[in-house]
Formats: C-alpha cells, sequence, structure tokens
C-alpha cells in the first residue's frame, strides 16, 4: 500500500515540475525542470498500472531526450559568451534581465559610436532607422524648437519611434561628447521575432525607460504622450 501510494505521488510531482517549468523564464531551467518530470512520467507509468503504459513511456523518453540534447546546446551557447568591459556594465545594470547569451546576441548586431556636441541624434518627424542607448554623455531633447528633457547614461533614443514604427517623436542633440550603442530597427526587429523572451525584456526596459522619461520632462510636456495607449498599439 504505501509503495502504491508513494508510486502515485509521482504523478503529482510529474505535474508540479512541468507547472514549475511553465513558471521560469530561463529557458535552461525550464528545460531542466521539464527533463524531470519526464522522469518523473516514465517512473508513474511504468509502476502505478497493472501492466506498464509503454506507448506513454516512449513519449516521455522522447521527450526528455529532445530537452536533453537542447539543455547541452544552450550550455554550449552560454559556455562560449565574453563580454568587453563595456558590454559586461551594460548587462550587470540595464540589461540584467537578459541571459548572458541572449545579451551577446543583442551586441552582435550593435554599434558603437561617438557624437560630438551639436550632432543630431534624431530629428522631430523624420525616419529614425535606428534605436540608441547612451552609454556615457548627455543630450537634450527638443520638441518644436523647445528643450522639453535632457537624457543621460542608460537613456534610449528613438524608442518610441521603435515601438510605433513611426518617425522621431522629437529631435535629440549631444550636448557633450556622447558615447552610445545603435541597433538598427530592422535586425533587432527581425532577432526580437525570433526569441520571445528576449522581446518581452527588451519591451520591460524600453516601457521603464519611456516611464522615467515622461516624469522628468518639464511641467508643459507633461500629458502629451500616452504611455498605455502607446503600449497597447504594441501588442
Amino acid at each position: 500500500m504505501e509503495n502504491f501510494l508513494g508510486w502515485h505521488l509521482t504523478a503529482h510531482i510529474a505535474s508540479l515540475l512541468t507547472v514549475a517549468a511553465y513558471l521560469l523564464k530561463d529557458i535552461l531551467w525550464l528545460r531542466l525542470l521539464t527533463i524531470l518530470s519526464c522522469f518523473a512520467g516514465i517512473a508513474f507509468n511504468y509502476f502505478v498500472p497493472s501492466t506498464p503504459l509503454w506507448t506513454v513511456i516512449y513519449w516521455n523518453i522522447l521527450f526528455a531526450i529532445i530537452n536533453v540534447v537542447q539543455v547541452a546546446i544552450i550550455i554550449k551557447e552560454r559556455s562560449g559568451v565574453h563580454f568587453t568591459d563595456e558590454e559586461k556594465e551594460l548587462h550587470d545594470t540595464l540589461f540584467k534581465n537578459f541571459a548572458p547569451f541572449e545579451f551577446m546576441k543583442l551586441m552582435r548586431i550593435a554599434q558603437w559610436r561617438e557624437a560630438k556636441p551639436g550632432e543630431n541624434l534624431s530629428i522631430q518627424k523624420q525616419a529614425l532607422d535606428s534605436v540608441m542607448l547612451i552609454y556615457n554623455g548627455l543630450a537634450a531633447v527638443e520638441t518644436n524648437g523647445q528643450e522639453v528633457a535632457r537624457l543621460k547614461d542608460g537613456n534610449f533614443i528613438g524608442e518610441l519611434s521603435f515601438i510605433t514604427g513611426g518617425e522621431a517623436s522629437a529631435t535629440v542633440k549631444a550636448i557633450l561628447p556622447t558615447r552610445y550603442v545603435s541597433w538598427p530597427k530592422e535586425a533587432i526587429s527581425q532577432l526580437l521575432n525570433r526569441n520571445p523572451s528576449m522581446r518581452f525584456a527588451m519591451q520591460s526596459i524600453l516601457s521603464t525607460d519611456l516611464s522615467k522619461k515622461l516624469m522628468h520632462r518639464q511641467p508643459s510636456f507633461h500629458g502629451k504622450i500616452d504611455l498605455a495607449e502607446i503600449l497597447k498599439k504594441d501588442k
């Protein structure tokens, strides 16, 4: 009787492991828990029924093998991740929600650039073909010729245009020598569409950046951008 109850417990363990896997964002841990769930399912379907349910067992074995192979691939990818000091700083601060290998993919399509004082990084109502992130420097945000905010280290440029697919909502001009990262819109869109977890993480970062900008804009500018409506359109 005790053995019977014990093996029945494996069915609940398998289900709980599957639920836990679905709650995880890290694909590696998701697959590891899925493998454990498969093993628990194999044990249950072998020992509990009067005769082993081989069809179910074989499917669980196949699912486990697939996930073992994928785990090996993920570990291989992550072991080959090497960041520069600048990239490591960005990952440890702004992009900490990205797995290391995901951030590596993001930086592969990025370009490091320098802007001189007075140089325009975006021009209001003109098409913008990239999303930028200020690594070190200072820039002014101008709307209709009036300065409404200033951007510093860690602020994005062109994220509103990227989210909505429209033109630049403001002119951004470097005030000090500014070092920044630039991602081509087309390349980053393709990358995020191929990697849903990265897309979710990037949307979270851009939403946070937009919220902070709206809070720090001049009072006369408040209310001119409806963040909730912007994010709703993106969905």
